[in-house]
């Protein structure tokens, strides 16, 4: 295992997961961050920056999942490809050629509720399963990648789900579920930032590898969510249900719902990573979100006109 000395962040110029790895990696003593200026698809600019800057670890965050969400990946498959499957095979076989150990902030999205593991039973997909689900070209592109990253020994992948951060970030899920007019109500799987990217570090310091569900245990369905939000954030906050077969009149491309194991996460996990389950992260997430929205001056009556029900 190689001790972690300089980390090569990619993704980390305008990437969400990766500007936040790398303000992390910044509070770590004695471990130099770089931010990479190659694109992943780029291979030779790629392989130079790697032996240039010579990293003991490599964090790639750099994956396309599409504005405002993935449905843009149905009308852009091409530029979806050159990231997330070329790109992300190049880097990972430049660093397995060079001994380098890689991170890739990967997605849990490629599973759908089946007959062994029905929704509401508490029976997860584990790491060993296939995935199941191909109903969006963002999640077939991530589909097709895992298992060839699994053969690569310097490899990390960690399947994230609908990931979630302490503010209203575009990218947050409960963003995007506060601003539909309608939800569906279906347990999921989802990762808490502020708890697993924390983790993250820990495992790749640890020289894990291979394939890791990276959710807070259990699940939560988006109306336990909303809920919370009330709660914390808007108490006049208001919200309507609708059926898979109703949202699909109003998407592009069907959506993964699914429950993820995470017996073996918490069992590799480093000492002195606190992983909670999925409702008590979301409550602290809550309550760190409100703290965040009172200092920006959202909270408690100014929230933004985009958040408001009329």
């Amino acid at each position: 295992m190689t001790e972690m000395k300089k980390v090569l962040i990619f993704g980390g110029k305008t990437g969400w997961i990766g500007q936040q790895m790398a303000e992390l990696v910044k509070k770590e003593d004695g471990i130099e961050v770089v931010i990479a200026d190659s694109r992943m698809q780029n291979r030779e600019s790629v392989a130079k920056e790697l032996d240039e800057v010579k990293p003991t670890h490599v964090l790639n965050a750099a994956g396309i999942t599409g504005r405002p969400n993935i449905d843009w990946c149905e009308d852009n498959k091409q530029a979806t490809m050159r990231t997330n499957v070329i790109g992300t095979l190049n880097l990972a076989d430049l660093c397995d050629e060079r001994g380098i150990h890689c991170t890739v902030y990967a997605t849990g999205c490629i599973f759908v509720y089946d007959e062994k593991h029905p929704e509401g039973s508490g029976i997860g997909f584990t790491e060993e399963d296939k995935p199941n689900f191909d109903g969006s070209f963002y999640s077939q592109t991530k589909s097709y990648m895992e298992p060839m990253l699994k053969e690569y020994p310097t490899c990390l992948i960690l399947r994230v789900r609908m990931p979630v951060s302490d503010d209203l970030f575009h990218r947050n899920f409960v963003t995007k579920i506060v601003k539909y007019e309608k939800v569906v109500n279906i347990p999921n799987s989802m990762t808490i930032l502020h708890e697993m990217l924390p983790a993250s570090l820990a495992m790749a310091k640890k020289g894990l590898t291979g394939v890791y569900n990276f959710t807070n245990p259990g699940v939560i369905s988006h109306n336990q969510v909303l809920d919370l939000y009330k709660k914390y954030i808007d108490p006049t906050y208001t919200y309507q249900n609708f059926t898979i077969e109703e949202q699909a009149k109003v998407i592009k491309a069907p959506r993964s719902n699914n429950e993820l194991d995470t017996t073996k996460l918490l069992k590799d996990m480093p000492e002195g990573i606190v992983i909670n389950d999925i409702h008590t992260a979301f409550d602290l997430c809550f309550q760190r979100m409100k703290v965040n929205l009172t200092k920006m001056g959202w909270l408690p009556d100014n929230m933004p006109a985009e958040f408001k029900r009329n």
